[in-house]
């Protein structure tokens, strides 16, 4: 039980429905189409466009968008891969041929062709229930007549408001006289307004065909993209139902999507955790940090060396997450000492720092349960803006090499290694709890920490999301403010470099079924301005 005389929240406990986001509005915007009627696919998609108004900086219509979908009494969870495709004209050669030795941050080659909208699509066509357009009113409303920045978007704008400055057109859009917008800023985005009238008419096509794609793509070929309307329209229905993954922990079974993204690191982690006894000390204990990390350390080393699109890579994932693999790494852990070296693996290098994406989940009063991310990657993505359409373009291609033979070498209409992962516990064929942590390249290392602390450390829900996290990166462990000064030390007597981390790492949401109780059990991570709140 929390302690009340602490800052802090409780979870949100309700008896029908519940949805839990990153803004306060989003909520609302789930929960009002659950009261029309609609399903929780149906208030994920609205909420995620709500979303991309009001959270600019993680999400938005040029970004990606990852799925998991639990239709109630079915058994079946299933996954949709929204990731964009490079353009066909993108190869390692054209690029060298142009001076580009690595795709940086910034660069048009850095935007491959958004999928989020859509994946909004194709999982609406399938699942939906909700009229298409109402699924768009409230996003069209806070677009058109604007919505208040919220704390925690005016933080992360004003770190990035070196990069919007640094592009005429997303400075126009997103920066207010030259500086960012500052909470309680309303921020109204007209053109926005105007492209989402679009898509909630026409549906996906409208974003991908006609007068938005051509001029988003004039956009990147006048910075000397590679990108075509051509790539745009095949980018329509690029969006893919895929076979999710999964791995048994605790009892329960963690379900993800398949490579290209990064579910299969989070289900290795557990997977060399779940051979460990929790420790003594609790879930800030040294030894508890210490297993957690170079368990981070041996699965991320593989994802750097093996993960790719399997349409243009050979990803070995039962090797990655059989028992004898894991068992073996897990073996490499000692609690006396942290590892001086790893194994080699490949390629082992690390890729650019982790930002800002938007998770969300729903479950609806029938039990279906909707696990869903959307993003633009770093904060504010590539910052390159399309004036007339109002949307800010996604980096996700940062995640390509230009190395001929490197399983992420950047190839015509391949999917780059992607970081977005939503995940569902499930148990005895149901699904249990749809959760999800954002953070970028943290998100595996932060799906595994927030579960651990629930199952092993017997922390609820709110309490899981909110203790300390760390991260180890670039040789370094990146500790938010509330790991304790002695798990510091301790980790630094072990052989680690401990460091103060100035932006927390990530955010998340969850959502629990309590079948047994008939209550929903609901929180939302106080690193982000969002909320979880429930239905009778």
């Amino acid at each position: 039980m929390r302690d009340f005389h602490a800052p802090g929240r409780s979870q949100v406990i309700a008896t029908g429905a519940m949805a839990a986001t990153s803004m306060p509005a989003a909520t609302m915007t789930a929960l009002d189409v659950l009261r029309r009627g609609g399903n929780a696919l149906d208030a994920a998609i609205a909420a995620a466009a709500t979303l991309a108004v009001i959270e600019p900086q993680s999400t938005g219509l040029g970004g990606d968008c990852f799925c998991l979908y639990a239709p109630a009494g079915t058994g079946q969870v299933v996954a949709l891969n929204g990731s964009g495709r490079a353009p066909a004209a993108a190869t390692a050669e054209a690029l060298v041929s142009r001076g580009v030795a690595r795709i940086e941050v910034q660069s048009p080659h850095a935007v491959t062709i958004p999928g989020a909208v859509a994946a909004w699509e194709a999982l609406w066509r399938a699942h939906g229930k909700a009229p298409w357009d109402s699924l768009f009113q409230d996003a069209i409303r806070f677009a058109e007549h604007g919505h208040p920045v919220h704390a925690r978007v005016a933080w992360d704008w004003a770190a990035g408001a070196a990069k919007l400055a640094a592009d005429p057109a997303a400075a126009r859009l997103f920066l207010k006289d030259g500086a960012p917008y500052a909470e309680g800023d309303i921020l109204v985005q007209p053109a926005l307004a105007r492209t989402l009238r679009a898509i909630a008419a026409r549906g996906a096509r409208a974003f991908y065909e006609g007068g938005i794609a051509a001029g988003i793509v004039a956009t990147l070929r006048a910075k000397g993209g590679l990108h075509t309307e051509e790539d745009f329209a095949a980018g329509a229905t690029a969006a893919e139902f895929v076979a999710p993954i999964r791995r048994g922990y605790r009892g329960h079974e963690v379900v993800e999507c398949p490579p290209n993204g990064s579910g299969v690191i989070a289900l290795m982690l557990l997977g060399m955790l779940e051979g460990f006894s929790p420790p003594p000390g609790g879930p800030l204990s040294v030894t508890r940090l210490h297993r957690h990390i170079e368990a981070a350390r041996l699965a991320y080393r593989d994802r750097d060396a093996f993960l790719a699109d399997p349409a243009e890579a050979e990803v070995p994932l039962a090797r990655l997450l059989s028992d004898a693999y894991l068992g073996a790494l897990r073996a490499l852990i000692r609690d006396d000492s942290a590892m001086p070296e790893l194994p080699p693996a490949g390629a082992a290098e690390w890729l650019p720092r982790h930002e800002d994406t938007v998770y969300l989940c729903v479950v609806d009063r029938d039990g279906n349960a909707c696990s869903f991310i959307n993003s633009l990657f770093e904060a504010f993505g590539s910052g390159i803006a399309d004036e007339a359409s109002g949307v800010l373009l996604h980096n996700r291609g940062t995640g390509f090499r230009i190395e001929p033979g490197h399983p992420n070498c950047i190839a015509p209409m391949k999917r780059p290694l992607h970081t977005i992962i939503p995940a569902l516990l499930m148990k005895g064929g149901e699904a249990v709890m749809p959760f999800g942590v954002m953070g970028g390249h943290y998100q595996p290392m932060g799906q595994s920490w927030f579960l651990a602390n629930h199952l092993d450390h017997g922390l609820d829900l709110q309490e899981s999301l909110d203790l300390p996290r760390i991260f180890p990166r670039d040789g370094e462990i990146q500790c938010e403010h509330g790991v304790p000064e002695e798990a510091l030390a301790g980790l630094a007597a072990l052989g680690h470099r401990p460091v103060r981390w100035a932006k927390p790492h990530g955010g998340g949401q969850a959502i629990l079924i309590d079948r047994a109780r008939g209550v929903l059990v609901g929180a939302s991570d106080a690193r982000k301005d969002g909320c979880a709140m429930g239905l009778p």
